[in-house]
């Protein structure tokens, strides 16, 4: 199943739901998300800094990874982003392919 990074902020009533809320209901309320398009959350960390909320997680599909990035960041109220995560096999397949470019100016 595919893995991604996830990195979020909490920004406005995000926030002070936090607060209310605590931590750790914010995290069963990603790991019920989650499991509601067949994934789930294999770490979830509140950081200082740039983000708030550092994790990974695991989906069927990249169409279930967009879907939980919309609806989330459709709420105004967490900003996250997404990355995902490849494998050293998947670099291995990756170098054995010899796709066609052409840089700018060449």
């Amino acid at each position: 199943m595919p893995k991604y990074l996830f990195e979020a902020n909490y920004v406005g009533d995000g926030i002070k739901g936090l607060m209310q809320e605590g931590g750790t209901k914010r995290r069963e309320a990603l790991e019920k998300a989650l499991s509601s398009v067949g994934g789930s959350l294999e770490s979830f960390y509140y950081a200082f800094g740039y983000y708030d909320v550092l994790g990974v997680f695991e989906v069927p599909d990249d169409a279930s990874a967009a879907a939980l990035s919309l609806l989330i960041n459709s709420t105004g109220n967490v900003n996250v982003r997404l990355k995902p995560l490849l494998t050293a096999e998947t670099i291995d397949e990756a170098a054995k392919k010899t796709p066609s470019y052409r840089a700018p100016g060449q």
